[in-house]
């Protein structure tokens, strides 16, 4: 069983721009992999490290400022390529919520797929988000996923968000599709016995 999901508060990391696609959160040259382990080292590789493989200061996840296991990202997240790869690498890091005004469908599944919560919500919710973090980034975001809520615990103000039910189900429960089928087995084969 995966880590179960309730309600998370932590702070965030901050990465206001738009059109980040999965090439730039996993480069390509990583995806020869099968397995997940090591691709959190990754996430962000060419934005995070120089050619020599040294931290570059200036990106936000060297900036010891920021921290937390929320990605406050800008507007179209995950576009591009439909490489799981990179729902591995944000994974794998440590995240557990994303949030942004709009996901590339692809990614948001692939995300849900591996115990990340892609959070949408509007762009004024997002720019305060934002704004926020910028002025404390000491401040909190809570998730709320049995109310499908998300609030800036700095200005107090929430916002409603939406999520297919058996990915909600599958989540609170730290399940995935294949434990989810495990958990009904003696329902399914009930049915194929013919009591239906």
């Amino acid at each position: 069983m995966k880590q179960k999901f309730d309600i998370i508060e932590s702070t965030c990391v901050p990465l206001p721009l738009e059109n980040v696609d999965t090439d730039q959160i996993i480069p390509a040259r990583f995806l020869k992999a099968t397995d997940k382990e090591g691709f959190g080292d990754n996430l962000f590789r060419d934005w995070r490290y120089d050619k020599d493989g040294n931290p570059k200061p200036d990106f936000v996840l060297n900036d010891p400022t920021y921290g937390g296991c929320i990605l406050v990202a800008g507007k179209n997240f995950g576009s591009g390529s439909s490489r799981e790869h990179a729902a591995w690498a944000i994974a794998g890091y440590g995240f557990r919520v994303v949030v942004s005004s709009f996901f590339a469908d692809i990614h948001k599944n692939n995300e849900l797929n591996n115990f990340v919560l892609p959070v949408v919500v509007s762009e004024s919710f997002l720019s305060e988000l934002f704004a926020s973090i910028n002025a404390n980034p000491k401040m909190t975001v809570k998730v709320d996923l049995p109310n499908q809520t998300i609030t800036n615990m700095a200005t107090g103000s929430s916002e409603y968000f939406e999520i297919n039910g058996y990915k909600k189900h599958c989540l609170m429960n730290g399940l995935d599709d294949i434990d989810y089928l495990i958990q009904n087995k003696d329902k399914i084969e009930s049915w194929e016995n013919g009591n239906r």
